[in-house]
């Protein structure tokens, strides 16, 4: 008897410390793991594509200059030079044009809807494949200042278009999020990226591309800006390129297109190693 009251004691003695055990406070999981760090948008570059980047910049003073560089399949993106915002001129209608395609595929807009003295498709393919500005102000109209802002912000982008101002870096995550089918459906990313080809204006990152690379682009200028944002495709490997420079004079100068150009090369260089005989551009 002795000894079956002493196995129960202890049975019971074990179950309170077992009690006792779990009714202490644990820690969080954010007290014994760390928190993942936020993502750092800028990743490091290869050194060799590092060093040719600034090395250009380097040797072009007079224009602040923004790079960024993403691929479109990974998750970080390389930037260089000047990341605040510029004036991103004609760049931005690739936002604007996937707002209104959005509208049309939740049924508040259509592509035949009149604007102007055509429709919604014709000033679609204007705004950006000629860059027309009349285009792009009554596609801004029919989808409303507001609603564009708004549409932006739920894309990661911060962008008021009475201002026009945006960061390389956003500009990047606006094509790579197109180029992926992020924002519009499988028809409509075809026929946006269709018109950033063959444009009134090649002579910017398309002409600094090795023959071979499938490039969809939308250049900008105003004032001393000039920039370039760009797919680049080759062989199964796609990357979002842009680039916008600022001359201090608050003019264009021809050299602003030569460095878009030699940047270009490097990046490519660098992306789409090797060289196939005969493909680099002259």
């Amino acid at each position: 008897m002795a000894l079956l009251l002493c196995a129960v004691a202890l049975v019971i003695a074990a179950i309170v410390v077992l009690a006792v055990v779990r009714s202490e406070p644990t820690r969080s999981r954010a007290e014994t793991v760390p928190a993942a760090a936020p993502e750092d948008p800028i990743a490091v570059a290869p050194d060799s594509l590092k060093d040719s980047i600034e090395s250009i910049l380097e040797d072009n003073p007079d224009y602040r200059i923004g790079l960024a560089l993403a691929d479109v399949s990974g998750d970080a993106a390389l930037a260089f030079g000047a990341q605040e915002v510029f004036a991103a001129a004609s760049t931005a209608k690739i936002i604007t044009a996937a707002a209104y395609y959005h509208l049309v595929e939740d049924g508040e807009a259509r592509m035949d809807e009149p604007l102007g003295d055509y429709d919604a498709a014709f000033q679609l393919e204007a705004m950006v494949n000629e860059s027309n500005n009349d285009s792009w102000l009554l596609l801004m109209d029919a989808v409303g200042h507001e609603r564009l802002t708004e549409y932006a912000a739920s894309i990661g982008v911060t962008y008021d278009p009475e201002e026009n101002l945006l960061t390389p870096a956003e500009m990047a995550l606006v094509l790579k999020q197109l180029y992926a089918g992020d924002l519009l459906n499988p028809d409509n990313t075809a026929q946006l990226l269709g018109y950033m080809q063959d444009t009134n204006n090649e002579e910017l990152i398309p002409a600094g591309s090795q023959a071979g690379i499938e490039v969809f682009h939308k250049y900008g200028e105003i004032g001393g800006e000039l920039h370039d944002a760009a797919v680049l495709s080759y062989r199964g490997s796609t990357f979002v390129l842009v680039i916008y420079t600022e001359n201090s004079d608050g003019a264009q100068d021809p050299g602003q297109a030569d460095v878009i150009r030699e940047l270009t090369k490097v990046v490519e260089k660098a992306l789409f190693p090797p060289v196939q005989p005969g493909n680099r551009a002259p």
